[in-house]
């Protein structure tokens, strides 16, 4: 995995120097946040921050030295005098890391700009959002997720933008065929008749079994809150009006993993390709029940090519994800490893083999999944709705709904076709809301209106685009009030940010002063590495052949070629050639230069020239060693120790580099503010 530049800025800062080469390749691709991303809102008086040190003219708080001195030291060392001295020095030395990527303009380039937006935009998250909210939804959502629901409904469908009277219109149709339901009409038959969801023509607004996380919020909530047997008040989806008929609640299935053979039958094939297909689905059920392979019939008789190619096998699936006659016959098998008779569905002729099935996961087990699928679903929006409420009571936020209603009037319907213009409203200036000490006026949003209009259906009612279009406008609003006083209100973002910002800066001048430069300073590296040898040696080592041989007897033809060889310099592939002649398993050579710790073998023999004693291992082979040379210590090359000289190259830099800036930049320490730290 990458390293998140912050990250890297913190090793830096718990004393972790020396990053290798590589350390320059690194890029961001963490949006976990710190803990300290987590808003804490306190009454407590704000304490004025005294500063600590003054670097090249930048003053620095003891809060902020404090800070990050906590997060990256343990408790047992935070309160150690002589590390909080050493870590004073190593704060010290990022700081004028930073000054140094100040100086050269790195934190107005436009990359580091970006950057640090979309970082901000991570951190800020938690602060925009009801954390309340959000842990009551993730809980509410698990604790459906134990239940499966059987309803039925009926849609009055809405568009898009409804004006209210045709909200009303629609609501109103919807209380009437309520009505009807509860004088004893038939639910299915009203919604073959009046639903305008298309497949209540079918089902009679039969929805079958599902489970939470799988209809839009307001529709699963109302499934969930009604009894059996009972018909909801009409709710409001972005569909429009439903009204509910809830026919059983059962304990949930869990999920099931199975795999199954199909023979593909369309719906309105003839009924001699029906037999035909019955028949070839039988006989494969008859080789199933003789003890042929499932799988292995799965992939050849399958005309599900996609699960066939995996032995049948499906993906896990729960309630209301597969059609209902295969879900049903897949949780009715009682066993692992169960088949099921053929059976038919709308796609064909099915068997069915139960692999595993598993209950609700535990809370902690699905808590992260149903965060994120969460904050994707229509649901997120009553922790952004909270969040707003919150912000108004403390912004004292006013709106005047007369002045919007008089923008109105001057949107036509070349609104429609993206060709409206704003200049007709420049002097609308009443206030349409007020946030705090800002305010918003009629223009303002006019203006907004001409920047991100689009096409529209003709169809479109404007008035109802524009109402959508300024409840989006206020929202926006409202939360980038909000986030541009987060610095101010929240002293723990504000010194996040600060960590983020320095920690992208220090990164960046840190590559181009240190990692890069030690890679591409091929001069500098060789001259380094000459003025250093004596640093990168070469410890004893022996010149050697280890020799295994598949057993006592080959062992010693193999040692006696070996000793003529020491006389008269035959060649080891002569004797690998002559001893693997009636198999090429009899004897295997390695021949190399050998330091301590590259091969136990000869690790475990003397080195002195000359053969070693036959070792006899527990699977029956001899080993022996061939010591032709004892190598002296000498320097390494640069190719040969690049990694450690490329390493201890960047660690010189770095202190030249920090000669330099201090030499540069004058550092100030409030010795008094320092002592002052506990």
């Amino acid at each position: 995995m990458q390293r998140n530049k912050i990250l890297l800025a913190t090793c830096i800062l718990s004393g972790s120097l020396a990053f290798g080469q590589t350390a320059v390749k690194k890029k961001v691709t963490s949006t976990s946040l710190p803990a300290a991303a987590v808003p804490v809102v306190s009454s407590t008086p704000v304490i004025e921050d005294p500063v600590l040190l003054i670097v090249g003219g930048d003053p620095v708080t003891r809060g902020e030295f404090e800070s990050i001195y906590r997060k990256n030291n343990s408790k047992e060392t935070s309160s150690d005098r002589k590390a909080l001295e050493e870590y004073l020095q190593l704060f010290i030395n990022f700081k004028l890391k930073v000054k140094a990527a100040k100086a050269v303009g790195k934190d107005t380039a436009q990359a580091f700009i970006n950057e640090l937006k979309g970082y901000r935009r991570q951190l800020a998250t938690p602060y925009l959002t009801d954390k309340n909210v959000n842990d009551k939804l993730i809980q509410e959502a698990y604790d459906r997720m134990k239940k499966d629901v059987r309803a039925s409904h009926i849609l009055i469908s809405l568009p898009a933008d409804p004006l209210p009277k045709d909200t009303l219109a629609a609501y109103n149709k919807a209380m009437a065929i309520r009505a009807r339901v509860l004088k004893g009409e038939d639910f299915a038959t009203l919604a073959s008749q009046n639903s305008e969801d298309p497949s209540a023509k079918q089902n009679g607004g039969d929805l079958g079994y599902f489970t939470s996380m799988m209809m839009v919020y307001p529709f699963e909530t109302s499934a969930y809150t009604t009894p059996v047997g009972e018909v909801s008040m009409p709710v409001r989806t972005k569909f429009g009006y439903h009204i509910l008929k809830v026919t059983n609640v059962r304990d949930a299935q869990g999920q099931v993993h199975v795999a199954h053979i199909m023979v593909k039958t369309p719906e309105n094939a003839k009924d001699s390709v029906v037999a035909a297909n019955k028949k070839k689905m039988d006989e494969i059920s008859e080789r199933i029940k003789k003890g042929e392979d499932f799988g292995q019939l799965a992939s050849q008789f399958s005309d599900d090519r996609t699960s066939g190619k995996n032995g049948g096998q499906l993906p896990w699936f729960g309630t209301g994800k597969m059609v209902p006659e295969f879900e049903k016959v897949a949780f009715d098998l009682k066993n692992d490893n169960e088949v099921s008779e053929p059976f038919k569905t709308q796609y064909g002729w099915h068997i069915v083999k139960r692999l595993e099935r598993k209950g609700v996961q535990s809370f902690d087990e699905v808590k992260a999944e149903l965060k994120q699928k969460i904050s994707k679903d229509s649901r997120s929006q009553v922790s952004r709705d909270a969040v707003i409420l919150r912000i108004k009571k403390e912004s004292g936020f006013t709106e005047d709904a007369k002045a919007l209603n008089e923008l109105i009037t001057k949107v036509d319907t070349s609104f429609l076709s993206a060709h409206w213009k704003s200049d007709a409203t420049k002097a609308m200036i009443k206030p349409l809301f007020k946030l705090g000490d800002e305010t918003t006026t009629q223009y303002d949003f006019a203006q907004f209106l001409a920047q991100n209009q689009s096409k529209q259906p003709k169809e479109s009612v404007v008035e109802a685009l524009v109402r959508k279009s300024y409840d989006y406008f206020r929202n926006e609003k409202i939360i980038a009030y909000e986030d541009a006083r987060l610095e101010q209100k929240y002293p723990e973002f504000r010194m996040l940010m600060q960590e983020y910002r320095d920690g992208i800066l220090l990164f960046e001048i840190t590559d181009e002063n240190v990692w890069s430069k030690a890679l591409k300073d091929t001069v500098g590296l060789e001259n380094f590495h000459a003025q250093n040898k004596g640093k990168y040696m070469w410890s004893d080592r022996v010149e050697a052949v280890v020799y295994k041989s598949k057993d006592v007897a080959t062992a010693k033809a193999t040692r006696k070629l070996v000793e003529k060889r020491m006389k008269k310099g035959t060649s080891i592939e002569e004797i690998s050639t002559k001893i693997n002649k009636s198999s090429q398993l009899n004897l295997q050579t390695e021949k190399g230069i050998f330091s301590k710790g590259d091969n136990e073998v000869i690790d475990a023999v003397s080195w002195t020239v000359g053969i070693s004693p036959d070792k006899i291992n527990a699977d029956g082979s001899v080993t022996f060693v061939e010591i032709t040379k004892v190598v002296e210590p000498t320097p390494k090359t640069l190719q040969e120790a690049r990694g450690m000289i490329t390493a201890d190259y960047q660690t010189y830099l770095e202190q030249e580099w920090i000669k330099e800036l201090k030499a540069k930049y004058a550092v100030d320490v409030k010795q008094d503010v320092f002592n002052s730290i506990k």
